[in-house]
């Protein structure tokens, strides 16, 4: 399995959108501080995990959930999480 991921900063409520084909080992090293990219955003939440069968697919996914329509799908996705956690 290919993994599309998305983890919210619970530091600066920031996105990180992510690409993985071991998703507990590469969320391991986000919690642990060691993706660069991350390391100064902990501590992080999974917010939005897709699998897919094919890496292009999922590499495809990624990028285009870094778009500006990417990011407006993710926003309607996880609306009621958004106004539950995020906006209170």
């Amino acid at each position: 399995m290919f993994w599309v991921y998305v983890l919210l900063s619970l530091k600066d409520y920031k996105k990180y959108v992510g690409f993985s084909t071991n998703i507990n080992l590469r969320l391991k090293q986000h919690k642990e501080g060691k993706v660069t990219s991350t390391s100064y955003r902990r501590p992080l939440r999974l917010i939005y995990l897709e699998a897919c069968l094919c890496e292009e697919d999922a590499k495809r996914r990624e990028k285009y959930l870094k778009t500006t329509g990417g990011r407006r799908f993710l926003a309607k996705r996880l609306k009621s999480y958004y106004v539950k956690y995020i906006k209170k």
